[in-house]
């Protein structure tokens, strides 16, 4: 049986150079001159896309990751999961070049696989730079264990050489060649040796995970299993992508620790900017993307079970749901029965200086002793059922010497993270049970500031020195303090009262997946009120604020958007 005419998985460059060949064959044909080709897409993008969606091969495309770097091979077909950590402008390249009779393009990849001499019939072209990192906060049960991705690639790189007409084993088809770093080898042999050449590309992986990535000045926040990646995007508009958002690229895995030395030769070394000095293939892979998309909290979510929103389940998941927060709240019914409105908040619009549908939520009434047991069950329980959380131990040194705020290094050309720099849809708990008097200094006044404009207005400054700018985020915020805070006022404060300690049991993973599920779906639900209800909290506000004359708008907001989530019928 012949299959696929092109291995995607473990040669993609050979499909695009194919089809490369054929689009100027059709331009030569056409009577048109290749020289003035423009870079366009010429049916790339089409071949993936009908490879990765329409005949299934997105689930046999190994995850790269601080793991499968260790195996994964160069010029192989990988996606990448992560956050755009920073965008670092376009890069120029030799795109089309005339060798001999025959067009060439370097089109996806990082060095040319032929010489190149200057000449007139030489086309230059631009590619965006993105850097991008893992998720921050991303919670070891996102992904999927070693041993699945391993077993994922190594079945799907059986599954694509069986399809192969068997003759394959004796015969060496052009369209079969793996790219190397220096030239095109095309024997079976070279096939077999992906596979033996483990070891060797595992050492150098070792020594990147042990040694590169904690140098990295741009992420100082990253450990040393975090892998960023520089992103190569071809054909797409640069308001496509934007700072903070979760993609997943799909394209060419390309790893050269001797790519820097080469450059140092290349003529045409002077068309890459250098911006990316600091940041060398041997510190940080680079990945020639093909296909992106867009990723929100469900898809990351794999295991959960896959079933349709009907009230009646929704309502089983979440009495269960329920139960477990009231357990791990020390049956604080009142506690676990808002606790769930917080997680299942959103900002799903804004008016004004408004963030519409946030629900901050303060317990107060905790003391050191008591945040030690239910501080870290309230912790564990989060971490366990969202994907991105972050934790801050709030103490005045934490404040005076913090990098709350991402900011712009000039000398570098790059944006240096800070802790608020996160995705949409990440929770942050910050515990201010730690925080004891003293006095700040001009740091901690302004981490104090944007803690609080982040809870307000949803919102986290930028700074790029001679000016700021502010970002719209998503984020939950939780806080744990002793009285009410007066550092973070969040939405709703509730004194902490718990009956029982240790009432938590250990959970099964079917629950698990199945909590994961209900909230990331109702949370992606779209938000709106019938006219019933609005009749219902139009008449509640009236005599709210009969009763409460220091109502804001902002109070009337909250009451109305969690209003309609108490009573809806998923609810």
């Amino acid at each position: 049986m012949v299959g696929l005419p092109y291995d995607f998985l473990a040669n993609p460059l050979g499909a695009i150079r194919s089809t490369f060949e054929k689009a100027m064959a059709a331009e030569v044909a056409s009577g048109a001159d290749p020289a003035n080709y423009d870079g366009r897409d010429w049916g790339v993008a089409d071949l993936f896309r009908r490879f990765l969606f329409d005949n299934g091969g997105l689930s046999q495309v190994p995850i790269l990751n601080s793991t499968s770097f260790k195996w994964v091979q160069p010029n192989t077909l990988v996606r990448f999961r992560g956050m755009i950590q920073d965008m670092l402008g376009n890069e120029l390249y030799v795109g089309v070049y005339k060798d001999g009779p025959n067009w060439r393009t370097n089109k996806y990849m990082d060095l040319s696989q032929f010489s190149m001499d200057s000449r007139p019939d030489m086309r230059v072209w631009e590619r965006q730079l993105l850097y991008c990192v893992p998720v921050p906060g991303q919670n070891s049960w996102v992904e999927p264990s070693s041993e699945a991705v391993i077993n994922c690639h190594r079945n799907g790189t059986s599954q694509q050489r069986e399809k192969r007409p068997r003759d394959d084993d004796t015969t060496s088809d052009p369209m079969d060649l793996h790219v190397s770093g220096d030239e095109f080898q095309g024997s079976s042999s070279n096939k077999k040796m992906r596979e033996d050449e483990i070891p060797s590309k595992l050492s150098q992986a070792q020594d990147f995970v042990s040694e590169g990535a904690s140098s990295i000045s741009m992420v100082p926040t990253l450990d040393k299993d975090s892998l960023p990646c520089l992103v190569k995007i071809y054909d797409v508009p640069e308001f496509d992508l934007k700072l903070n958002d979760v993609f997943e690229f799909v394209g060419i895995f390309t790893f050269d620790p001797e790519l820097v030395v080469k450059d140092d030769t290349d003529e045409f070394s002077d068309l890459c900017d250098d911006v990316l000095a600091d940041m060398p293939p041997s510190k940080v892979p680079r990945l020639h993307c093909l296909i992106h998309r867009k990723l929100a909290v469900h898809d990351f979510i794999s295991n959960s079970p896959v079933m349709e929103v009907k009230p009646h389940l929704v309502k089983q998941i979440r009495g269960s749901l329920l139960g477990h927060l009231t357990a791990v709240l020390g049956n604080d019914g009142l506690a676990a029965n808002f606790m769930l409105l917080h997680l299942l908040s959103r900002v799903n619009g804004r008016v004004d200086n408004f963030a519409v549908g946030k629900l901050s939520l303060n317990f107060s009434c905790f003391s050191k002793e008591s945040v030690s047991v239910f501080g870290n069950q309230i912790t564990l329980a989060i971490k366990n059922l969202l994907p991105f959380t972050h934790h801050i131990p709030l103490t005045v040194d934490y404040l005076n010497a913090a990098s709350l705020a991402p900011r712009k290094d000039y000398q570098l050309n790059r944006l240096v993270t800070g802790v608020l720099q996160l995705a949409e849809g990440s929770h942050l708990t910050v515990d201010e049970t730690l925080l004891e008097a003293g006095t700040l200094n001009s740091v901690g006044v302004e981490n104090a500031r944007l803690l609080k404009n982040l809870m307000e207005l949803q919102k986290v400054e930028y700074d790029f020195k001679y000016y700021k700018m502010e970002m719209a985020t998503d984020i939950q915020l939780l806080i744990l303090s002793e009285g009410k805070s007066n550092i973070l006022p969040a939405d709703l404060v509730l004194p902490f009262q718990p009956s029982s300690v240790d009432s938590a049991e250990p959970v099964a993973a079917e629950a698990l997946e199945a909590w994961r599920w209900y909230l990331a779906t109702l949370r992606s639900l779209p938000n709106s009120i019938e006219p019933e209800l609005q009749k219902v909290i139009e008449d509640d506000l009236v005599a709210a604020r009969q009763v409460d004359r220091t109502l804001s708008s902002g109070d009337f907001s909250r009451i109305a958007d969690n209003g309609a989530a108490n009573v809806s019928e998923l609810w």
